[in-house]
């Protein structure tokens, strides 16, 4: 059974004392809780080692926002992977929709990241989805599995469980729309589809694939009930303490 993971991304919210706050109280909401749901926050780097010790021993874990896919060098302003290892991070975003639209983040660049993150040791969350322009076309699986071909296509089939793929339509992402739950079934199933077609058939039962696009707590349930969805990557609901616990209750 592949366990669900609901991971809040924070996105460029909370500096270091307000994400030690959230922090807490996540840390508190959770506690002595039936460990059936993995759960991870994603802060921005300033706040990472604030929260990494606030949460430290909770088995709540923490994850980078991005990475450079160099380990180290003259590239002013960025974080490479093993600085986060150092920092205590376990997962890292990679192929984000932000980062795709708004700094792009090529399908190259993205595969990049995601083989930095295994010399670096952290676990990719690697993001995949279509724009609103893309679906109207007919073309949302096209897109979809161009990202994974090109993001996966290098990986030994055994490294592939380790990533954990989050879909994510951009055109429900800070827009208030969700994909309806049986429209987000049927890309998860698609994507799996395209992993027992292209890898050994552990790689698809094995491979979680969260859904990420205006996750809320009353929306979570529906949604964490379609077979193929294993868990959610949250947005904005991931920044008020007491809706990301209804998301993580949900999936449990």
């Amino acid at each position: 059974m592949r366990r669900k993971f609901i991971v809040g991304n924070w996105k460029m919210h909370k500096g270091p004392a307000d994400a030690d706050t959230l922090a807490e109280a996540l840390k508190r909401g959770l506690a002595g809780r039936d460990a059936a749901v993995d759960v991870g926050v994603a802060p921005p780097f300033l706040s990472l080692p604030a929260v990494v010790s606030r949460l430290k021993h909770t088995g709540i874990v923490v994850a980078g926002q991005n990475l450079h896919p160099e380990m180290q060098g003259a590239y002013t302003g960025e974080i490479s992977g093993e600085m986060l290892r150092q920092a205590g991070v376990a997962y890292c975003l990679v192929g984000h929709s932000e980062r795709r639209q708004l700094f792009g983040d090529t399908d190259a660049l993205v595969e990049k990241r995601v083989h930095a993150c295994f010399r670096a040791g952290l676990l990719p969350i690697l993001c995949v989805g279509e724009t609103l322009a893309e679906r109207e076309a007919g073309k949302e699986v096209e897109v979809v599995t161009r990202q994974l071909a090109s993001a996966l296509g290098k990986l030994h089939a055994d490294q592939i469980p380790s990533v954990t793929l989050a879909y994510e339509p951009v055109w429900a992402i800070g827009t208030g729309r969700t994909a309806s739950p049986l429209q987000a079934q049927d890309m998860h199933a698609t994507i799996r589809g395209w992993l027992e077609s292209n890898f050994p058939a552990f790689v698809a039962r094995s491979t979680r694939i969260q859904y990420g696009g205006s996750v809320k707590g009353s929306n979570a349930a529906e949604l964490l009930r379609m077979p193929d969805i294993d868990g959610a990557l949250v947005g904005g609901a991931a920044l008020n303490a007491e809706e990301f616990l209804q998301i993580v209750a949900a999936a449990g």
